[in-house]
């Protein structure tokens, strides 16, 4: 299992006003937490400096009580996979399949075992046809999928995904985050921190962070987060469709549950 733990950090780009300020956060074992925020609210920094991609200005980060220093980087970069926005930064692979074995190589996976690893998780994010194909003839979407199966492969303790989907349609959207959901069901001690401004992506999570300006807004439940009208609308954030749809059907004096998916919201009418 893995948790990070933010102590007082700090962090500017050289002589700018400092994207985070004494940012203290705690991403729990084993939880799907979400990162709720609009662009450039400092999410992707958070990401970054969770695996030593930016140094902090001040402060400190653990992983697992190591803290995340020169020292200690391959330790904790061995127990997080991440998935960025813009999927040609992490291709390293002349192939798809290269691509997805090259973290199971970084890993000392078994040749005999590599392969079989390789074709289920292509085929999972419905990418086992262009295995052979070059990812400079993929289209984004496509690219995101192979960079979501090379580190689902590797079966990280925690799993990070920076806007990881944004190229996807609602569909793809949620054909990966069924595949993401069922691996952790299988893996109950893996920890998710999905960082997104989709907050539909939300819906499903064990614990929401708002985060606005570099600083912590709100740690809250799905329930708690998504129907504070004013404070989604103070973040410039929109409440869900379900929960909209809920909030119009109560105006019109319709008897509804306080629900978060539709299908439950069909099935109580």
């Amino acid at each position: 299992m893995s948790t990070i733990r933010f102590e007082n950090v700090t962090f500017g780009y050289h002589n700018n006003s400092p994207i985070l300020e004494n940012f203290n956060l705690t991403i729990k074992n084993g939880k799907y937490t979400v990162l709720l925020g609009h662009n450039g609210s400092g999410k992707s920094t958070l990401a970054k400096l969770s695996i030593g991609l930016l140094e902090t200005t001040s402060g400190s980060i653990y992983v697992d009580d190591l803290l995340l220093n020169e020292e200690n980087l391959a330790k904790i970069r061995n127990k997080i996979a991440i998935v960025f926005q813009n999927p040609d930064n992490q291709f390293i692979g002349s192939t798809v399949r290269d691509d997805i074995a090259f973290g199971l190589e970084n890993k000392c996976v078994d040749s005999d075992k590599m392969d079989e690893i390789i074709e289920e998780f292509a085929t999972k994010v419905n990418m086992h046809e262009f295995l052979d194909a070059e990812p400079t003839n993929l289209s984004g979407g496509q690219k995101q999928r192979v960079a979501i199966a090379g580190v689902l492969a590797m079966q990280p303790d925690l799993l990070i995904l920076d806007e990881a989907t944004s190229m996807l349609d609602p569909t793809g959207k949620k054909e990966i985050f069924e595949v993401i959901h069922n691996l952790k069901e299988k893996r109950k001690d893996m920890s998710i921190l999905s960082i997104t401004h989709h907050i539909e992506e939300a819906i499903q999570a064990d614990e929401i962070i708002i985060i606005n300006n570099g600083k912590v807004i709100k740690i809250g439940t799905p329930e708690e987060i998504l129907y504070d009208h004013q404070l989604l609308e103070e973040n410039a954030l929109e409440a869900p469709f379900v929960v909209q749809l809920i909030e119009s059907l109560k105006k019109a004096n319709i008897d509804v549950p306080q629900c978060l998916s539709e299908e439950e919201l069909v099935k109580y009418l």
